[in-house]
């Protein structure tokens, strides 16, 4: 920063902007922001410095200036009130999180002014901070940290009975406790957020990442088509909101359709009207799946899995339901294949199902422990032997009955003779 200061005016502003260069820009910000005066218009002026110059810093992917402008502001933020303080300050982080590799100085940023707010008793700057790097905390997968920082914030906003922050932390918490797996208390989560969410107004994103929420936790169930609801209404609120999460939500829909054996219906919900503005890797991938699911091809389906890996396995969510899936192919196909035999190479099964030998043996020794099927694995000659299906004759339940039944007669009948004899 220069050390001659430059008046915080409107032409100051103009001047910067006009600049050729992004770095003389952010130059003369820097020097409009060192002006000493502490009037109301040049407050304002500064205010206006600030959302500029983070623009800047942002364009030119300078995280660390960032953190370092909010320390330099610090003193500025004692002159003007508590409510645009904080305005600026979630801003500059969320600044910082628009470029890309920042995951590690955000949160080192955000215990610094979790610091700070504790030190100038600014508690509800403070309480919003905590909920973000709790938020951080659970994308590194610091789980044991976020839940303890949450546990404590819960009760404390609970007391303040701050409704829309609430929502937010039993939001983050119900995800927290969802990648712990730990699903009752992941309901309970997403329930106390719903309580909170019906006392007061909730924003279209917020609701829709509320129902977004739901929609994951019923699809953990199987229960796919009230998933597929929820899916549906967040997929609404993204969209008219224009946000990217409403991919996701689309995607998720299509995912449920083909669980519950709709895989036809994915093709339609694509080429509607919603779903040609979202066109790309993540509807192709889904269109992949349902196209593989359809023909019951498991080599479709690895080549789906293989061709759309980011989209399909690195999507958590994705990943567990297709994994489900993929199984219940296979173990289908297995079983169509095997039908026919009593002894069958293993070689011959995997040629068929177009599969690694490894991998077919493996699934079905563990299709004959599930007892899908009842035989064995002969794996010195490679073969599968498969049993025949005993079948229990009728006549031996019935004669069990009748003899039970003739039991109960004779017990009868020697009750009576013994009343007569008495």
């Amino acid at each position: 920063m220069s050390s001659d200061y430059l008046p915080a005016t409107t032409e100051s502003i103009a001047h910067a902007l006009e600049a050729p260069t992004r770095p003389e820009s952010i130059s003369i910000l820097y020097r409009v922001l060192q002006n000493p005066s502490s009037a109301p218009d040049a407050l304002r002026i500064k205010e206006q410095a600030i959302t500029n110059l983070t623009d800047l810093l942002t364009q030119e992917k300078k995280a660390e200036e960032l953190r370092l402008l909010l320390t330099q502001l610090r003193p500025f933020f004692s002159l003007i009130p508590k409510a645009k303080t904080a305005k600026i300050v979630r801003s500059i982080i969320d600044a910082v999180a628009k470029i890309p590799g920042t995951s590690a100085l955000q949160i080192s940023l955000c215990r610094e002014m979790v610091e700070w707010t504790r030190l100038e008793k600014r508690t509800f700057l403070r309480q919003r901070v905590e909920a973000r790097l709790a938020a951080l905390l659970m994308e590194e997968k610091e789980y044991s940290e976020a839940l303890s920082l949450l546990s404590g914030l819960i009760k404390e906003v609970r007391r303040l009975d701050d409704k829309l922050l609430l929502v937010d932390i039993d939001l983050l918490e119900s995800k927290l406790h969802f990648s712990l797996r730990n699903l009752p208390k992941a309901k309970a989560s997403l329930t106390a957020a719903r309580t909170a969410a019906n006392a007061i107004y909730v924003p279209p994103a917020q609701q829709g990442t509320i129902d977004l929420q739901s929609g994951i936790l019923h699809a953990e169930e199987k229960d796919y088509k009230t998933a597929y609801s929820y899916f549906f209404e967040a997929f609404e609120a993204f969209n008219a909101l224009e946000d990217p999460r409403a991919v996701f939500s689309l995607k998720y829909m299509l995912l449920c359709k083909i669980m519950v054996n709709q895989a036809d219906d994915v093709a339609s919900i694509i080429s509607s009207k919603a779903g040609l503005n979202y066109l790309g890797p993540d509807l192709d991938a889904m269109k992949a799946v349902a196209d593989a699911y359809a023909k019951r091809s498991l080599k479709f389906f690895e080549t789906a899995l293989r061709d759309y890996k980011t989209q399909l396995e690195d999507d958590p969510i994705v990943h567990r339901h297709l994994s489900s899936l993929y199984d219940t192919l296979l173990e289908q196909n297995l079983c169509r294949l095997i039908e026919p035999y009593s002894r069958v190479e293993i070689n011959h099964v995997a040629n068929m199902i177009e599969l690694p030998v490894e991998h077919v043996e493996k699934k079905l020794s563990q299709m004959i422990l599930d007892k899908k099927f009842a035989g064995t694995l002969d794996q010195g000659a490679g073969c599968l032997i498969i049993f025949e299906d005993l079948k229990t004759d009728k006549m031996f339940p019935a004669a069990l009955e009748t003899i039970s039944n003739m039991g109960k007669v004779v017990d009868s009948l020697y009750v009576r003779s013994a009343r007569i004899m008495a």
